[in-house]
Order: C-alpha cells, then sequence, then structure tokens
C-alpha cells in the first residue's frame, strides 16, 4: 500500500501526458496497419522475430546473423511497399495541422466551374476539374502543364476540347485561377466503384482518397456529372445541386 502511495505521489501531469502520447502513437501504427491491410505482413514479422529470439537463445551463429542482415533489407523493403500509404498518412497529417493556406474560392468562381460543367454534360464531353481546399496538389499529381489564368468559363471548355492536345487529364483550380491542365492524379483502388466507371471517375476518387480537394467528373459516355470528395463519389448530379455543393463543402461566401 505505501508503495502505491509513493508512486501517486511522484506521478506528475507530465507522466500522464506521457502515456497518453505513447497511446494515441501505438493506436496510430495499428490502425494504420489495419487500413493498410498491414496486419498480416505485421504478424508475418511477429513469427520471424520468434525465430531470431529462439536462434539467439539457442546460440545458432548463422541463423542469428542472417536474421540481422534481412531485418535492415526488411525495414527498407517495408518503406517502399508502403511508400503510397505513408505519403497519404503523411498529407493528411500535414492537412489537419493547417499549415497549408490556400486561397479561398470565391461564387463567381464556383458559377464559372458549374457553367462549364454543365456545358461540357451537355455535348458529353469529358471534363475532369480538381478544387483545391486546404492542402496543395504539388507531390501528388503529375504531368501537369502550367497555366495560370483567371478561371472563365470558355477556358475550361476549350481545355477539355477534344481536339486540342491538354483535355487528356485533369484541370487543377488554386483560389481564382487554373493553375495546372492535363495532369495525371493517383487512381483509386477502390473496389466499391462500378465497373461501368472508367479511368477518369477512378482517377477522381482518387485524388479525393490522398487530399482533401474537391474533384468534379463529366462522363464523356453519358455526360453524367459526379463529385469525388473525401474518398466517396457522389453520382448523377444536376448543375444546381452541383453548385450547393461546391459552395458548401469550399465555405464560399455568398453575396
Amino acid at each position: 500500500m505505501n508503495f502505491s502511495w509513493e508512486i501517486l505521489r511522484i506521478f506528475s501531469w507530465k507522466d500522464l501526458l506521457d502515456i497518453l502520447m505513447v497511446s494515441v502513437f501505438f493506436y496510430g501504427i495499428l490502425y494504420f496497419l489495419r487500413i493498410t491491410k498491414g496486419l498480416q505482413i505485421f504478424k508475418g514479422l511477429v513469427i520471424l522475430a520468434s525465430f531470431w529470439l529462439f536462434a539467439e537463445l539457442m546460440g545458432l551463429r548463422t541463423l542469428s546473423w542472417v536474421f540481422e542482415k534481412l531485418w535492415t533489407v526488411g525495414l527498407f523493403s517495408l518503406v517502399v511497399i508502403f511508400q503510397p500509404e505513408i505519403r497519404k498518412a503523411l498529407s493528411r497529417l500535414g492537412q489537419r495541422t493547417g499549415l497549408s493556406v490556400i486561397k479561398p474560392v470565391e461564387e463567381r468562381v464556383v458559377e464559372r466551374i458549374v457553367r462549364a460543367v454543365s456545358f461540357l454534360s451537355d455535348r458529353q464531353i469529358g471534363g475532369l476539374i480538381v478544387i483545391e481546399r486546404g492542402q496543395s496538389m504539388e507531390g501528388i499529381v503529375e504531368g501537369c502543364v502550367l497555366i495560370d489564368s483567371l478561371v472563365s468559363v470558355e477556358l475550361l471548355i476549350t481545355i477539355f476540347n477534344p481536339l486540342t492536345p491538354l483535355h487528356d487529364g485533369a484541370v487543377v483550380i488554386r483560389g481564382d485561377r487554373v493553375l495546372y491542365a492535363s495532369c495525371i492524379l493517383p487512381l483509386s483502388k477502390s473496389a466499391q466503384l462500378p465497373k461501368k466507371y472508367g479511368t477518369r471517375h477512378r482517377a477522381a476518387l482518387g485524388i479525393s482518397e490522398e487530399s482533401d480537394a474537391i474533384c468534379v467528373v463529366v462522363s464523356e459516355e453519358t455526360g453524367e456529372i459526379s463529385l469525388a470528395m473525401d474518398g466517396k463519389l457522389q453520382r448523377n448530379l444536376d448543375p444546381e445541386i452541383l453548385k450547393e455543393i461546391l459552395l458548401k463543402e469550399l465555405k464560399v461566401e455568398r453575396s
């Protein structure tokens, strides 16, 4: 009893904070392993560690030497295997810390995007528009062509015209400017996406999984308008509903 009271007496708020931080850290690791299906790999590592411990206890020098070399290669291999998941996790962490500062989207920009999307939909012209929120697309999208021009209906329609060289890819909008065109987006591996949706929709879903961006898609087969956000795809939207969603999710101040 006296020993218990002695522990409580020397236990400070820093010790409590330390325990909580360690708990959160290990919970984050376990959660990461679960969502990346890495739990099976983790179990395999535990089995290998058990064999290594057995080799050390029994004095099996050759086997111990093999395991020592294997751990070095294994750790490097894990980083390579989980590179996409690690990048995604770090991107999400940067998003939540609020370190990125992106110029807010204005109502007139939303209206221009919706008008351009409506035009593309009516004529069954494929389109893929990424709108940044709190997180920059630098380092996530690839193969982009710098545009850096004010958002306009005419510019968006021209970019996605099948006869132009920039139509095959995504447009990235930051604030009131079309920053990039012809961008290659990461593809989602989700099995929930119906097979009738092709690369364009899978790319929209993929960028919404790896960032906080909103992605608007126009199908060239049907003209259907879809919106990808937070790893989910909202399908078969009309222009007015699309506008309301964008105004709400982009936190646009209405005039």
